[in-house]
């Protein structure tokens, strides 16, 4: 069978200082089968006078912030790939990464989607999240974040969700229950879509192997990051 193509798709608003970090690891990958799509969300910062020195990069400008969701399902429309694979634009991919997702799509057919082992950009031994998770009272979460990694998250396993700063999609499972929740604008689209991934009967598998190290909410944060948070976690349970 010929190799999948995977689309990677990043979001970016006013992203200009994280991308060259972002894009230069994307062009070591050792997956050829690729292609990157940069969605811009009317960036002002020269984010896209930066993109022009990266020939390789389809850029979709949008001209305005539809948020995460919106960029990524922007995105997906766009994409070729059989494979839709989602990265943040604070974020430096390890060279086997894209590697290593097309392996595990290939090993787990019930796959429908895949979380990466995520390490802090700055504290490389240290959990942003090696899948997520959603607690009985409502809550969803990144799983071992803040722990330090030694090995407690080597094994390949099933878990919930897959945290969209690195998480990849089967198109047919996109196909078959729809894109990412717009209402959503920003924050817990990657879980929504998720829940409803594991209610439709497709699998998440966590894949220590796909190694992402994330600046974490280098682009969002603060205030605006908890109003999001605290709505769409009612919207989830709704």
């Amino acid at each position: 069978m010929n190799p999948p193509l995977l689309s990677v798709i990043i979001p970016n608003w006013n992203g200009a200082a994280h991308l060259p970090t972002c894009l230069e690891a994307l062009r070591r990958q050792t997956y050829p089968h690729r292609e990157i799509l940069v969605v811009d969300n009317g960036s002002t910062d020269g984010s896209l006078s930066l993109l022009a020195h990266y020939p390789e990069v389809r850029v979709l400008a949008l001209g305005r912030n539809r948020g995460f969701a919106g960029a990524v399902n922007a995105g997906i429309r766009a994409a070729r790939g059989e494979i839709l694979v989602l990265l943040n634009n604070d974020t430096e991919a390890a060279p086997t990464w894209l590697e290593a997702l097309a392996a595990a799509f290939a090993r787990h057919p019930d796959a429908g989607l895949l979380a990466s082992k995520i390490l802090l950009f700055d504290r490389r031994e240290v959990f942003h999240s090696a899948g997520d998770y959603y607690r009985v009272d409502g809550i969803p979460g990144n799983r071992g974040v803040w722990e330090p990694d030694v090995g407690q998250y080597d094994r390949e396993e099933e878990v919930f969700s897959a945290c969209g700063a690195a998480a990849a999609y089967r198109r047919a499972l996109l196909e078959d229950i729809g894109l990412f929740d717009e209402d959503f604008f920003y924050s817990c689209e990657d879980m929504d879509l998720a829940w409803r991934a594991q209610i439709a009967g497709w699998n998440c598998w966590y894949i220590p192997d796909a190694v992402v190290y994330h600046k974490l909410s280098a682009t969002g944060g603060g205030p605006i990051a908890s109003f999001y948070d605290g709505r769409n976690f009612l919207y989830l349970i709704a």
